[in-house]
């Protein structure tokens, strides 16, 4: 997790260099940046359809933005514009525009993700090369896009790819802004926060204190304009994120319900379920502080709160491969930096990834709320910046015993976790065995090995530093080959005893069985693997009977049923608007006067019984349960494919 080239200023406590463009690096860099984005181009993209639609949940509603510009708006998951998702709209916008430009497809759903796989890598590279040299930038773009987490979420349709590429520019923007002390590409930062909020809400907004800081503490021109520029950018994150709100607040005419709210407004939202929520586990959150399934292997909740969360189960396999190798260089390279002057741009490199990694990572680690473990992906820019770039700091004072040692310290850790996480999870104990031994002999040699020597010490280094990523990249590879649906989807080789690429459980936005991509259940989607993984929970039968049942319905909803997931599955099998009674995790919409009223105007032809919710569920006295009790009570039951469905067009005598 190194560099062998420095700028100026390293050798001494002096100022670091100023920041080098393009052209003053040597020909080599462009074209190994290159090949960098393309092998993260084949790795997100190769064999990427095996997933089918992947997340259903989100798939549905990007099937709905491509045929209905206010359903693309708000986010809804129906053309009908009944609810919406529990996130807001960003990922979907950009999906959604796919796939009016090409048509929707298993494909136009997940290439904008794996593509902005291939932006995060980009600007990780580019602004760790900026402060840190141009193989610092190298090292910390593969670390990147070799972190399982990455392998995972770039392929698959959830928001989180999307929010790590809006945090990662608005990093490179601070970069830019720190330099030279510029407010413009400050307020550039700002509004990349923005849209990460209209992506993921709160979590967006993790990052901040770590780029605030910086500026704030390295940026070249006196405290007072900083701290109006820090004003100035926190208006365009004011700015960039609420306009959306606004404008879903202000609207003039009938909208969605918002999924996930307990009264239909995005600030309910936004300060109830997926935040107060996600932090001290109330409102519709379960899942944190133990969970559902307590933590242990394969675990889709990040069981007990506590720091050792980030490096045990699901998250160590998904995020800390070089977890240790960031911390160590991140505490190393301070210590290197101490007496450098406040501008120091070194310094501010690891303030800014390190004010990244530790605000976000204790997030994950201690809160009680709903979390998952591809969550973790939010770290990963953060953990391969530091690494690189920390070790880079080493390096450069390499002729010191006690930065000589500390480098030798960060290059063995990344090999002796490995083999812990390999051991732990019985996946490749060999393989484990042989990172371990062979980064402690590297990094051995490397302390031994004379200053005078320096071409043996950047073979062994950068040999280190390979091997080093070796635990990484083959689970990140694993993981890229294995197919994904569900709601959860967790990293590794299928089968592993940890990780082993099934989405599990309930909770969070997804939820029930993934849906193949011709929308039906039982049969692979097009071109995927043998045993390619789903999501756990309740599965919903979606046969052809019931798929032409639903086309030929001619109503402004086709059917209703209980839950986003099950309807998600509906509207992907029949292309058709579909209910969604009682949202993600009882919603309160619809009441049963609401969708009585509905029956009585004609526009809900069928209920289908059953389904079920994506989170938590609700109990006997919850709305979607009063409306199936009094259908079954008024209206002609039919059986279509082996499911019972109401036909609300023809009411019994009864009734």
């Amino acid at each position: 997790m190194t560099t062998t080239t420095t700028a100026r200023g390293d050798a001494g406590t002096g100022p670091a260099a100023p920041p080098t463009g393009r052209a003053h690096h040597p020909h080599w860099v462009r074209w190994a940046t290159i090949a960098l984005l393309a092998a993260t181009g084949v790795l997100h993209l190769v064999d990427l359809s095996a997933s089918g639609y992947a997340n259903s949940f989100y798939a549905a509603a990007v099937q709905a933005g491509s045929q209905s510009w206010k359903a693309w708006f708000f986010g809804s998951l129906d053309t009908q514009n009944f609810i919406t998702v529990d996130k807001p709209p960003a990922s979907l916008w950009v999906s959604g525009i796919a796939a009016r430009v090409v048509g929707f497809s298993s494909w136009s759903l997940l290439v904008p993700q794996a593509l902005e796989g291939v932006g995060a890598v980009w600007l990780v590279n580019a602004a760790v090369r900026r402060w840190h040299g141009p193989v610092a930038g190298l090292i910390a773009g593969a670390a990147l896009a070799l972190t399982p987490a990455a392998a995972l979420i770039f392929r698959f349709d959830n928001p989180d790819a999307l929010l790590v590429l809006l945090m990662t520019l608005a990093a490179y923007c601070t970069v830019r802004a720190t330099e030279r002390a510029s407010w413009k590409w400050l307020a550039w930062a700002g509004v990349a926060i923005g849209f990460a909020f209209l992506t993921k809400m709160l979590q967006g907004f993790l990052v901040l204190p770590g780029l605030a800081l910086v500026y704030l503490w390295a940026a070249p021109t006196g405290l007072g304009r900083r701290v109006l520029h820090l004003l100035g950018a926190a208006a365009a994150v004011v700015v960039a994120a609420g306009w959306w709100v606004l404008a879903v607040t202000l609207w003039p005419g009938e909208k969605p319900y918002i999924g996930g709210s307990t009264d239909g407004t995005v600030m309910d939202l936004v300060l109830g379920y997926n935040g107060l929520g996600r932090i001290l586990g109330s409102d519709g959150n379960g899942g944190g502080g133990g969970g559902m399934s307590g933590g242990t292997p394969g675990s889709s909740f990040g069981g007990t709160a506590t720091w050792q969360r980030l490096f045990s189960s699901e998250m160590g396999n998904e995020i800390s491969w070089l977890l240790p190798a960031a911390l160590l260089a991140l505490v190393l390279g301070l210590i290197a930096r101490g007496r450098a002057p406040r501008t120091d741009l070194k310094r501010a490199s690891l303030i800014m990834w390190g004010g990244w990694l530790l605000v976000s990572g204790l997030t994950f680690a201690y809160m009680e709320g709903t979390v998952h473990p591809y969550y973790t992906v939010a770290l990963a820019p953060a953990v391969a910046a530091l690494a690189a770039g920390g070790g880079q700091v080493l390096w450069a004072r390499r002729t010191r015993v006690l930065a000589r040692v500390g480098l030798a310290l960060v290059l063995a850790s990344a090999g002796v976790w490995a083999f812990v996480l390999l051991h732990r999870n019985g996946t490749w104990v060999w393989a484990g065995w042989l990172l371990m031994l062979v980064s402690v002999a590297l990094a051995t040699g490397f302390v031994v090995t004379p200053v005078r020597m320096r071409k043996l010490a950047i073979v062994l280094v950068l040999s280190g530093t390979i091997v080093g990523l070796g635990g990484s990249a083959s689970y990140a590879v694993a993981t890229a080959a294995t197919a994904h649906t569900g709601s959860i989807p967790t990293v590794g080789p299928s089968g592993a005893a940890a990780g082993s690429g099934t989405g599990g459980g309930f909770g969070g936005a997804g939820g029930f069985a993934g849906r193949t991509q011709d929308g039906t259940t039982g049969q692979a989607p097009t071109g995927a693997a043998p045993g390619g993984t789903t999501g756990g929970g309740e599965s919903a039968t979606t046969s052809s009977d019931l798929v032409t049942l639903l086309q030929d319905a001619g109503t402004t909803w086709a059917a209703a049923v209980s839950g986003s997931q099950s309807a998600a599955s509906l509207e992907l099998a029949s292309n058709t608007a579909v209910m969604a009674m009682g949202g993600w995790s009882d919603d309160p919409t619809p009441t049963l006067a609401q969708f009585q009223q509905y029956v009585a105007d004609g526009d809900v032809h069928y209920l289908i019984s059953g389904g079920g919710r994506g989170g938590a569920g609700g109990g006997g006295d919850s709305d979607a349960t009063k409306i199936q009790e009094w259908v079954a009570a008024n209206y002609t039951a039919l059986t279509v494919g082996g499911q019972t469905v109401y036909d609300l067009t023809r009411p019994t005598t009864a009734g």
